[in-house]
């Protein structure tokens, strides 16, 4: 069954890249995007809920910590994996980042191993509501 990805970033070119590259992988992703947080809690309530979130830490009108508190703070999101998908690579970002959400992982990233992680989180999702 295909796994629901959305990808928030304000780089059209992050976006489509990875969109593209989790797509290659034939009918395990449905990637669905949005250019920052606040498209992304708008897209939200009408959409099938998304399986993981791909979140950017740096983007204009609302950051990736707000959009993330956002969605933690309503019930029925709460339990979405969020990944961290950023450029911001000092120590406090990264601290930061793993103890608030399910991973942080640093731009560039390869396509592999972006999808290794992330099917680490659902893996995991998956045995918790077990």
């Amino acid at each position: 069954m295909k796994k629901t990805i959305l990808i928030v970033d304000d780089d059209e070119t992050v976006r489509y890249t990875v969109k593209a590259g989790l797509e290659t992988y034939g009918d395990e992703f449905n990637v669905i995007t949005a250019e920052n947080g606040k498209q992304c809690l708008e897209l939200l309530p009408t959409i099938e809920q998304p399986d993981l979130i791909l979140l950017d830490v740096m983007m204009p009108e609302m950051t990736g910590w707000e959009t993330f508190d956002k969605i933690r703070d309503e019930e029925k999101w709460r339990h979405i994996p969020i990944i961290f998908l950023t450029a911001r690579t000092d120590q406090v970002a990264k601290t930061a980042g793993r103890f608030l959400a399910n991973d942080y992982i640093e731009k560039p990233c390869k396509i592999p191993e972006l999808k290794q992680r992330i099917l680490h989180q659902l893996d995991h999702k998956e045995k918790k509501t077990l």
